[in-house]
């Protein structure tokens, strides 16, 4: 028989009637730690027993607990069974609990619970909050680990176990891939004893806290504007139920394609414009038409937005074994070799017979299609061995074009010209695409101000010749320097 009682946070006052009851009539009682303040208030006589040591003596707390485990069965095996006691409820950040349970059930033990008041309970008092109104709790060690916050940002949270500096700033660093370093939040220290008292920070300052201790809770309220992907596809959903928009209701797949084109572009635009404001909104107006597809696709049955990003995140994870599995790779090069190998493998797999290039868009812009087609070719080996061959190749292909009889053959051998000067333009690390824009844009705005240079001198670019207009064009391309 293992008996596992809850502790509660601290204040001997909050052990329940059943808990008292059980450490009573216990001979002795094995803690999981005896650094907290319930102890001093345990009925007398019962002996106790703590596994603090086993804090000391091993390297992590997966080890500490297996070992606590391990014990707590090999007690269970006694006439009278264990009694083992934990900080708060048994149910709540209880790793050795969960770990008792599932080993428990598989021997055939009997496990009873005896709950306890948590930190939780504690904290919401402190706080004046109510945990119905949204409030999500997490691990601080699951988000020291991690790189940015599993929960939404239009939710309170409250984070436990912040139990040192070093936990809190790696805690930190996670909340800030998601909030503003100065977010305004609370420490919460020693919650459910006579030393509580909240400490208000700004989100970068926690480490800094002197305060902190193995009794210390983090709360992050929401941001102050909506701002999570969830409360973003309840707008949608609502813009295309029958109470919503009626223009949005009436959108399809196919009605929707010439809008995800342009936003693409737009977003595109702010890029090469170096313009971060921009892009801001840009990225938004292309995330509504991605929320908008998957939206219509819930309705029609098709796919959800859950099943778009469990596919995408199932894919990103199987093509990165270097980052997610045990795979070692020395470089850049390597990488791309091994994804393509995979990608290929997930082809061979599905039954799909494709080729290597299938997977280019053809909807792409001739440009990067042929950047795209050039890369993934690369990859397996087919290109040239020196850049020589490149400006050689584009060499002969204008050649070609001199020497073309017809229309069409003319129209060939441009495409060849083109494609061999995004192949030198990838030798060079440019995207070819990206270049064209900046020269189309560089060329529109010196035109501009080649035709404001004419208005200020009361000419017509009609009327003017070519060698006037090219000394007009050469001042406009000094200016800029």
């Amino acid at each position: 028989m293992i008996t596992v009682v809850g502790l509660g946070p601290g204040d001997p006052e909050s052990l329940t009637r059943k808990a008292w009851e059980v450490l009573s009539n216990a001979a002795e009682v094995y803690l999981r730690t005896g650094e907290h303040p319930v102890i001093k208030g345990l009925p007398h006589g019962v002996k106790v027993n703590t596994f603090d040591h086993l804090y000391s003596e091993l390297d992590d707390f997966e080890a500490v607990y297996q070992a606590i485990v391990t014990k707590i069965i090999e007690l269970a095996d006694r006439p009278e069974g264990v009694v083992y006691a934990v900080p708060g409820d048994p149910t709540v950040a209880e790793a050795t609990v969960l770990a008792l349970r599932q080993e428990a059930d598989e021997l055939g033990l009997s496990l009873r619970i005896v709950q306890g008041v948590s930190f939780i309970e504690a904290c919401l008092a402190m706080l004046g909050i109510d945990a119905l109104d949204g409030l999500y709790i997490a691990d601080a060690l699951e988000l020291a680990g991690g790189h940015h916050p599993p929960f939404s940002p239009d939710s309170p949270v409250l984070i436990g176990q912040l139990y040192s500096s070093m936990v809190a700033a790696d805690v930190k660093l996670t909340l800030m891939n998601q909030y503003p370093d100065d977010h305004p939040v609370q420490l919460i220290h020693a919650a459910g004893t006579s030393e509580a008292e909240i400490e208000a920070l700004r989100l970068h300052q926690i480490d800094q806290s002197s305060k902190i201790s193995n009794l210390t809770a983090l709360y992050v309220p929401q941001l102050p504007r909506e701002s999570a992907f969830e409360s973003f596809q309840e707008t949608v959903a609502h813009l295309r139920a029958p109470d919503g928009c009626p223009w949005d209701r009436k959108q399809t797949h196919k009605t929707l394609r010439t809008h995800l084109l342009e936003e693409s572009y737009e977003a595109l635009q702010a890029i090469d414009a170096d313009d971060m404001t921009a892009l801001r909104e840009e990225l938004g107006d292309l995330l509504l038409q991605i929320v908008l597809h998957a939206q219509i696709a819930t309705e029609e049955g098709e796919f959800s937005m859950a099943d778009v990003i469990a596919s995408i995140q199932e894919k990103i994870v199987r093509r990165h074994p270097h980052v997610f599995g045990g795979l070692h790779l020395d470089d850049m090069e390597h990488v791309l070799h091994n994804w393509e190998a995979l990608k290929a493998a997930e082809r061979e797999g599905e039954g799909e017979g494709k080729g290597l290039l299938d997977g280019v868009p053809l909807g792409l812009p001739a440009l990067s299609q042929a950047a795209e087609i050039q890369e993934r070719v690369k990859r397996v080996g087919f290109d040239w061995p020196e850049v020589e061959g490149v400006l050689a190749k584009i060499i002969e292909e204008l050649e070609e074009v001199g020497r073309a009889p017809d229309s069409a053959t003319r129209t060939a051998e441009m495409g060849d010209v083109f494609f061999s000067v995004v192949n030198y333009a990838r030798w060079l690390g440019v995207d070819p695409e990206a270049a064209l824009r900046e020269a189309n844009l560089r060329f529109r705005r010196r035109f501009g101000q080649l035709e404001e240079a004419a208005r200020a001198e009361g000419r017509d670019l009609s009327g003017m010749s070519l060698e006037e207009m090219d000394a007009l064009w050469d001042a406009t391309k000094d200016n800029e320097g």
